[in-house]
């Protein structure tokens, strides 16, 4: 079709919310209905899947469940799914050395994902062990280059005077 909504409009996001909704919608109700423990945190076009359990073998199939359904739902939809955006991330309390296996959805048309250390999210960095380490030293680091370049503006021919320092 020649006719369309630009990304960047104020219209596009309401659409896009009121579309996914539908297909977030459907998606819980069939998780609920196949007693998968499995719930979404949704962010625009960002989606989450969030799963429990001691044990990595039941997580995973949760989460390759998931992964079907929605693949399945999507396609329903006429909606693609971006399998090389597709992350896997598993926390963990335990104090010995945690090294998940692969998660693989190659079966499904996806990607083999190695889990990953660290996980980006809304500006926040987490680890495995929900720690906030790698956090609080990025932001640090930032603060850090933010008084460094301010000290080079207010060295320069036309920089900063005192009172703007």
């Amino acid at each position: 079709m020649d006719i369309g909504v630009d990304q960047g409009s104020s219209l596009s996001s309401i659409l896009s919310a009121l579309y996914i909704a539908l297909v977030l919608h459907i998606l819980e109700k069939h998780l609920k209905i196949l007693k998968i423990p499995v719930f979404i945190l949704s962010f625009v076009n960002d989606s989450l899947f969030v799963a429990q359990s001691k044990s990595l073998t039941i997580l995973n199939s949760s989460l390759f469940c998931s992964y079907n359904i929605t693949s399945f739902i999507l396609e329903r939809f006429r909606l693609i799914m971006e399998h090389g955006k597709i992350e896997v991330f598993h926390f963990s309390r335990l104090h010995s050395l945690f090294n998940p296996s692969l998660f693989d959805l190659f079966i499904l048309g996806g990607p083999v994902l190695q889990p990953k250390s660290i996980w980006k999210y809304l500006g926040f960095i987490f680890d495995r062990k929900l720690f906030f380490y790698q956090h609080i030293d990025f932001d640090v680091n930032k603060a850090i280059s933010i008084v460094k370049c301010i000290k080079i503006l207010g060295n320069s021919v036309w920089g900063l005077n005192s009172q703007h320092k």
